[in-house]
Order: structure tokens, then C-alpha cells, then sequence
């Protein structure tokens, strides 16, 4: 990978692991399905107009739209409302891979390989000791909503590989913007119905410049800016070299919010984020450090 292109790389993690704090920020005084209908307006209008639709099927645009967007970012904002610290709700964010894994398995017939089996099990390790240990501000009902909005991201996964299958290249940007527009009107009337008109009218009275720089960042920043920088790479080179990129992010976003929100971890919470990222290492890398190693044995032997 070129050095430009690994800066590039570099700087999607800083704009995803920032995303958490930009959520957090947003919270203070906005309901959050009403602060993901704002992200998802601000992201696709006007764009929209100006890009095309991506070749995939309406029915499954609209599954992604209902999966990764309104599934994943109802459950996620909830739970960070709920008691979920923002450094915590980046790494347990990240077992979308393993639910993937599962999904995949099941839906599609795909076989396990040894890394993922190990990556698995470290996680689930990990993820038992942070979800058990109530320490730090962290609520039971912030874990279980994060990880049920992994569990969405997991089956948004499965929808988009069956529906990008066959059909003619396309900017991953427009599939973003389109995936977007789908999840307005369902959040919409999620946030009417359970937080209500007078929600809405109290955040816009309550609103602050750091409510409306949340907005723009996690719409500009963290939606449109990462994923068409993360489109780019992906077009550039195989997902097993960009892919290693989003392991970082947990790390910025652990380490910003210790700074910038004075979030603290408990001992236990240390071990149980270690063994996480240790599966995820082991998931995404493992396959690839174990046929390096095999290399490196026939060469000295």
C-alpha cells in the first residue's frame, strides 16, 4: 500500500473513532432516534440529487437501509443515551464481524476457518467480562443495545454481499446516500411515536453549537467523508489489506474519550477490551500471520 494511501487509512479511523464522541455530544441534548433522523437528512439532502442509484435491487436497498442504517443506528444511540460509554460502545460495536461470521455461516452455507473460530471465542471472552462488569458509567440495557446494534450491522453485512453480487461497479458513496434516504421516514416516526413533538421542540430550543457541530460531523465527517475515503481504498486494493484499518478505530475512539470525556476503563474492563481486540486480530490477520509463518518455515528449513 502506498504511503498516501495508508495516511488516507489513517485518517478514516480518526474520523470513525471520533464518531462516537460526536454521538455522545449530540446526546446531551438531543433524543437520540431524532438526532439519527438528523445524521441521515443532513447526510443524503442534497446529495442525492446529484448521484445516481447504485444497480441493486429496491427490496434490498430498502433491507440495508432498514438493517445497517435504522437497525443499527436506533440501537446504537439508545444505548449510548442508556448508559453506554462512548469507548466501550466502539469496541463492542465491532463484533458485527462475528455476528457476520455466524450470519454468514447460516444464510449463505460458509465455512469457518481456524482464525475465526479462535477470534470468536477470545471475543465472546472479552465481551462476557465488559458486559458483567457494570464499572465506569456503563449500564446492562447501554451493553445490550450496542450489541444488538452490532447484530443489525451483522445482518446489513449479509444483505449487501447477496446484493451487490453480479451487478455493474458503482460508487460506494451513492449507495451510502441512498441507503440513507431510506432510513429517514422510518426514524422519523420511531422518534414521534416514543419521544414526541415536545422532544423535538425541546432540543431545538436547548440547542447548542456543539448539538449542530455533532450533526455536521457525524453526517460530513463520519458518514460521507469516511465511507467514500473507505470506498476509494476498497477500490484500490483487496479488503484483506484495507479491512485491518478498522481495528484502530476503537483504539482512537478509547483513547479520545478518556481525553476528551474523561471516560475511564476498570482493570476488568482493560482485560475484557484486550481479549476483544485480540479476536478481532486473530480474525482479521489470522490466516494471513499463519501462512507468513508457514513461508518463513520452508525457507529455513
Amino acid at each position: 500500500m502506498r504511503g498516501r494511501d495508508i495516511i488516507l487509512g489513517l485518517i478514516v479511523v480518526v474520523l470513525w473513532g471520533l464518531n462516537f464522541i460526536a454521538i455522545k455530544t449530540g446526546l446531551q441534548n438531543i433524543p437520540p432516534l431524532f438526532l439519527g433522523s438528523l445524521r441521515f437528512i443532513a447526510a443524503t439532502l442534497p446529495a442525492i440529487f446529484f448521484l445516481p442509484r447504485p444497480p441493486i435491487a429496491w427490496r434490498r436497498l430498502i433491507s440495508l437501509g432498514l438493517t445497517i442504517n435504522v437497525g443499527q443506528f436506533t440501537f446504537l444511540f439508545l444505548g449510548m443515551k442508556l448508559g453506554m460509554p462512548a469507548g466501550l460502545a466502539s469496541l463492542v460495536i465491532q463484533a458485527q464481524a462475528f455476528f457476520t461470521l455466524a450470519f454468514a455461516a447460516l444464510l449463505l452455507k460458509e465455512h469457518w476457518c481456524w482464525n475465526h473460530i479462535a477470534g470468536l471465542v477470545l471475543a465472546a471472552c472479552g465481551m462476557t467480562i465488559i458486559g458483567f462488569v457494570q464499572e465506569g458509567g456503563m449500564t446492562a440495557i447501554g451493553f445490550w443495545l450496542t450489541l444488538a446494534a452490532a447484530a443489525s450491522w451483522g445482518i446489513g453485512n449479509i444483505i449487501m454481499r447477496k446484493a451487490t453480487q453480479g451487478v455493474p461497479p458503482y460508487s460506494s458513496l451513492s449507495l451510502v446516500v441512498w441507503a440513507g434516504s431510506i432510513a429517514i421516514p422510518p426514524l422519523l416516526f420511531l422518534s414521534w411515536n416514543m419521544e414526541g413533538p415536545a422532544a423535538w421542540h425541546l432540543a431545538w430550543q436547548s440547542s447548542t453549537w456543539a448539538d449542530a457541530a455533532s450533526v455536521i460531523y457525524l453526517a460530513f465527517f463520519a458518514t460521507l467523508g469516511g465511507y467514500a475515503l473507505w470506498g476509494k481504498l476498497l477500490s484500490r486494493y483487496p479488503a484483506a489489506i484495507v479491512s485491518p484499518f478498522a481495528l484502530l478505530v476503537p483504539v482512537v475512539c478509547i483513547a479520545s474519550s478518556a481525553f476528551l470525556l474523561g471516560e475511564t476503563l476498570s482493570l476488568w474492563q482493560v482485560f475484557g477490551v484486550s481479549l476483544v481486540m485480540a479476536g478481532l486480530v486473530i480474525h482479521v490477520l489470522g490466516d494471513r500471520l499463519r501462512s507468513k509463518n508457514r513461508f518463513h518455515l520452508k525457507l529455513t528449513s
